[in-house]
């Protein structure tokens, strides 16, 4: 392996340990951090909010990726990225479960 194929590979194992680390660092704290919420004392609830953003994420997927390949993929990431900060926006001004759920949806559908 060339230097240059050693520094590819590892800055993409660093990019992918980030986005895992972003992804599931979240986990631990999330549950309990929705029972400040009203409607936080229901488990179900608090496992739909968990679940909405890779729900969301897998649902647009392909629809995304064929956008990607039709309009060029930085129009698409660009355009994702502007969606995962709406969800994210929304989310930390959330007063409420459902709110909090809405931008989680949004979070996973800008997860380009």
């Amino acid at each position: 392996m060339t230097s240059q194929e050693r520094r590819s590979s590892a800055s993409l194992a660093l990019i992918f340990a980030l986005r895992m680390l972003g992804l599931f660092l979240v986990l631990p704290v999330f549950a309990l951090e929705a029972r400040k919420y009203p409607g936080g004392d229901d488990p179900a609830m608090i496992g739909l909010a968990m679940g909405l953003y890779g729900l969301t994420q897998a649902v647009f997927q392909l629809p995304l990726g064929l956008a990607s390949d039709r309009f060029g993929r930085k129009r698409v990431i660009v355009a994702g990225l502007l969606v995962f900060a709406a969800g994210s926006l929304l989310a930390a001004t959330a007063d409420s479960l459902l709110g909090l759920m809405w931008g989680r949806g949004l979070q996973g559908a800008g997860a380009v």
